[in-house]
């Protein structure tokens, strides 16, 4: 057997298919979860994020110095530190530097970093950086051993697991990333609030609860400001499960014009809306007429936002045009929250408000152990120096004889004055410069300072009280430099109130342009509507085989309602029937309307109305208009049928009628009192009249004393002695009066 197909056996994996995906499959994960998609809790950053600041560190890019390309920062990133795509790690620096996706910025850049138009940045050879003050915050103490390192990918050198972080990142920048069968998405929020809260629980003996917490932090402050108008208790509930959602609105002013005119001036766009698309979406709307009351839209934006909106009249309310916009437009948005992150940078957890800031303050602590720790050791360290060195000045003649004389003056001298190896080390080291009388006066003066910071030092280490009091003097420091007064740290987001509910049928109709119409609709369903009222009936045009039925003048604003023999009612707007050239379209393209059904009465939609509907075999009941307005396509059901039966009429009810008369085509007529029809929402109806051989033909509600109307020759003809047709409910009723039409039609 050859040495290539020993080499190919040995390498074949003897196990289920299955097992090696699952284990495979979860090695991604895991690796998405924890060293990609998450971000830490404790420095609110992600790997890359933390890669790309700690090289900027090393390059020592601070906030005072000079910037450098960021070409070179991404090289030294993914040459060190994160072996990954060049763009992937100059997208994620870019986004650092971009105030208006971050709120507050931890990269200072100096060139083309994109804008909210959405456009991209310069590359990266043009670009230059350097890090922000929150960025050295969040840096701050990495040098003294603040934090645990780890190998690097190659094992050539050392990488931060976390950022000591002086500021609470996570929830003042926010994070979002989408890992393996979990997501993560934390709206930034005001620093100053933050450390309020955090004051908070540090100063009460009991644990606040969460609503104390939520007095202070209102809620999100996005970096491109607008308005929040979730309601308060929705609010409460999100931060309490982790989970929730924000509503958000532009901010918008109006400006007045000359003759009563006026725009309006859009100032602060929602977070990450980019401003071109939605002028461009917008724009295809008013093009589309799907905005009817807006005329023009302008971008007058410089560096600050200026996005004019032009009403098509100015008897349009501006609270009504900015409605509809909100809703047709992403001049509103919901910002979903789900506060997923790494637990101590290993397990995700969602989190709610006061569980994230306990963690930050639990590392704040501990990184002040180890700091505190850290410089305890330097002191000491300095201290037995000094105690040398004061030792020298008060035997320097002997000193210098020992190192004048001694072949190995460095064990003379720990065997003369009982000195340390590090104390005999610095006495040989020294310079003769030093020996001077003035330099023992510093020196001790520097040995008192260094022993009264060795007291408070071992203090601070053995009290945890005395460090959350320092954790709270840190957090004091911080509150006052993002303060509420400050150009950083004022509040950009408005906290306003849940906007009162708009009817949306007020709204559509407030969408549409008011004009009045002529709906044609067609025996076999054709439906159009000309501009205008007043055309003659002879001059519209139907197709071959096919003539008039239907013929409405209303206004585009209004709803039609279509009655069908299945006993459904369908809504069709007006606004969107199909011109009146050529023959319209079928009505059967607009709504569900099966095949075996036809039209049985199309209506302008009067909230204040009411129908009768009848189905053929004298069944029916009385309905509300507004309880038959559809929202679908496939319409509402009101009148049940089964069956070989069919919805037959449907009669508008005058508010005056107190009587009901109705006649079957066996030509009997029945009159009774209107009350004893009910008013259903749905349902089946009750007998109205009995036919022992016949359908129903026609009813007609009317008010007695006016009397009962039909139609006789040319004209009309009332008959005012009704009593002879007078009966219950259900009967089969008699021969109407002489003269009744032959169609037995009212």
């Amino acid at each position: 057997m050859s040495k290539d197909n020993t080499a190919l056996e040995s390498a074949i994996i003897d196990q289920p298919f299955g097992e090696i995906l699952s284990e495979r499959y979860l090695s991604y994960a895991l690796s998405t979860i924890m060293s990609r998609s998450l971000p830490d809790v404790r420095d609110g950053l992600k790997p890359v994020h933390r890669r790309i600041l700690y090289a900027m560190y090393q390059l020592k890019l601070a906030p005072e110095g000079g910037p450098k390309k960021c070409a070179r920062v991404v090289g030294d990133v993914i040459g060190k530190f994160h072996p990954h795509g060049d763009q992937s790690v100059y997208d994620a620096l870019v986004r650092l530097a971009q105030d208006f996706a971050v709120r507050w910025p931890l990269v200072d850049g100096q060139g083309n970093f994109g804008n909210i138009d959405g456009d991209n940045a310069a590359a990266m050879r043009y670009t230059e950086a350097k890090m922000t003050v929150v960025a050295q915050l969040l840096l701050e103490g990495i040098g003294e051993d603040a934090v645990d390192f780890r190998a690097t990918y190659d094992g050539d050198g050392a990488e931060p697991i976390v950022l000591p972080s002086n500021f609470p990142n996570l929830l003042a920048n926010g994070s979002s990333g989408i890992a393996v069968g979990m997501a993560t998405n934390i709206p930034p929020h005001n620093v100053y609030e933050l450390c309020g809260a955090m004051e908070l629980m540090l100063d009460l003996e009991d644990d606040p609860p969460l609503e104390k917490l939520l007095e202070i932090v209102k809620g999100p402050d996005f970096p491109t400001g607008g308005i929040l108008v979730e309601p308060h208790e929705n609010i409460v509930e999100a931060y309490k499960t982790g989970k929730g959602a924000f509503r958000l609105r532009a901010r918008w002013e109006k400006e007045d014009l000359k003759q009563g005119q006026y725009q309006i001036v859009v100032t602060e766009m929602p977070y990450q809306v980019q401003k071109s698309r939605l002028v461009e979406k917008m724009a295809e709307l008013i093009n589309a007429r799907k905005l009817p009351m807006l005329d023009d839209i302008r971008d007058e934006s410089a560096e600050d936002v200026r996005l004019v909106l032009v009403p098509k009249s100015r008897n349009v309310e501006p609270g009504l045009l900015m409605e509809a916009l909100f809703r047709h437009t992403d001049l509103e948005v919901r910002f979903n929250m789900n506060m997923n992150v790494l637990d101590g940078g290993l397990v995700p957890k969602v989190m709610d408000l006061k569980e994230v800031l306990a963690a930050w303050l639990t590392h704040r602590q501990d990184v002040l152990v180890r700091r505190s720790s850290f410089r305890l050791g330097k002191v000491l360290n300095r201290i037995e120096v000094l105690d040398g060195y004061l030792i020298v000045y008060l035997n320097i003649d002997e000193v210098i004889r020992i190192i004048r004389e001694a072949d190995d003056p460095k064990i003379d001298l720990i065997q003369a004055f009982g000195l340390t190896e590090n104390q005999a080390e610095a006495v040989l080291n020294m310079r003769l410069r030093s020996l001077r009388k003035l330099e023992e006066i510093e020196l001790r003066q520097e040995h008192e300072k260094l022993s009264l910071e060795r007291e408070k030092l071992q203090a601070l280490l053995k009290s945890e009280t005395k460090q959350w009091k320092e954790i709270r003097k840190q957090i004091g420091e911080l509150k006052k430099t993002f303060g509420p007064d400050t150009l950083m740290g004022a509040r950009r987001t408005e906290i306003g109130h849940a906007p009162v509910p708009v009817d949306i049928e007020e709204l559509e109709e407030a969408m549409i342009e008011k004009e009045p119409v002529t709906v044609i609709c067609s025996a076999k369903g054709w439906i159009r509507a000309m501009k205008g009222h007043g055309h003659n009936a002879k001059d519209f045009k139907y197709k071959d085989g096919d003539r008039g039925r239907f013929v409405l003048e209303i206004q585009t604003t209004d709803k039609l309602l279509a009655f069908a023999t299945n006993g459904r009612f369908y809504t069709i707007s007006c606004d969107k029937l199909p011109p009146g050239r050529g023959f319209g379209e079928p009505v059967r393209l607009m709504v569900d309307l099966p095949n075996d059904a036809d039209i049985v009465v199309l209506s302008p939609y009067n909230a204040e109305g009411r129908f009768l509907l009848v189905s053929d075999d004298g069944r029916g009941f009385i309905v509300a208009e507004k309880d038959v307005l559809a929202q679908t396509r496939s319409g509402k059901q009101i009148l049940n049928v089964s069956g070989g039966t069919e919805a037959s009429l449907c009669i508008s009810v005058p508010q005056d009628s107190d009587h009901l008369s109705i006649i079957g085509t066996n030509r009997r007529m029945l009159i009774f009192p209107l009350s004893e029809v009910p008013e259903m929402s749905k349902g089946k109806g009750v007998i109205l009249q009995r036919y022992k051989d016949g359908v129903v033909a026609d009813v007609r509600p009317f008010n007695r004393e006016q009397g009962l109307s039909f139609k006789y020759g040319g004209g009309e003809t009332i008959v005012e002695d009704i009593t002879p047709w007078i009966g219950k409910r259900a009967q089969a009723g008699r021969v109407p009066p002489n003269g009744f039409p032959k169609n037995n039609k009212f």
